[in-house]
């Protein structure tokens, strides 16, 4: 393992900046660390670190931070961001199983971050921090929540919008032919079918 000790950023490839006291990095993981807290991400998606020089460091050591809860779940989470937006929960837990099968730690080869796989970009336009898993599924339903009411309740378009994009939907004026998007909005729909299926649950409308 490769420790460096500093306040400092790593800046991704994307030119997202992630503040971390210090990292380590152990093959092509690099690990931001900051108090007891630790992020993972690939190496391949860090263009560089930069130090932190807007405070010196602290001449003694932060008082003990009791140690958190148990990490909640994440289909907890997804359910309860679902209720406040007013959202099926099942239709919201079929898209986070098509996104990133419910994983915090899951990051695309794109570099989507978290459950439902937000881009730093997107996440910084959401004012939310894609690391942490509540933020990240809250900007995640919100946006989705976003795009339904963008598109008169079509479930295919928004979901084609979360997927591809907005600008790609309007483009096309639909799903765009693309076959990743077409076929993730067929498994996103056919999942929440079932479940609303398994549960005897009458498929709801997005209005």
């Amino acid at each position: 393992a490769l420790p460096a000790w500093c306040g400092e950023y790593a800046v991704l490839s994307n030119g997202f900046r992630l503040a971390a006291e210090r990292h380590e990095q152990v093959g092509n993981v690099v690990r931001l660390i900051t108090g007891a807290a630790a992020t993972e991400i690939s190496a391949d998606q860090i263009a560089r670190f930069e130090p932190d020089d807007s405070a010196p460091p602290p001449l003694m050591p932060p008082p003990p931070v009791p140690a958190p809860a148990v990490n909640p779940n994440p289909r907890e989470l997804v359910r309860q961001a679902a209720d406040r937006h007013g959202l099926p929960p099942e239709f919201v837990q079929s898209v986070a199983r098509a996104e990133s099968g419910h994983r915090v730690g899951a990051l695309s080869p794109k570099g989507a971050i978290g459950v439902m796989q937000l881009m730093p970009q997107t996440a910084a336009s959401l004012n939310a921090n894609p690391f942490d898993p509540a933020e990240n599924i809250e900007a995640g339903v919100r946006l989705l929540r976003d795009l339904l009411v963008r598109y008169d309740g079509s479930a295919q378009m928004a979901l084609a919008a979360y997927n591809a994009g907005s600008g790609a939907v309007d483009r096309y004026r639909g799903v765009p032919p693309y076959r990743e998007t077409q076929l993730y909005v067929d498994r996103v729909l056919g999942d929440f079918l079932r479940r609303t299926a398994q549960k005897d649950i009458r498929t709801p409308s997005f209005e």
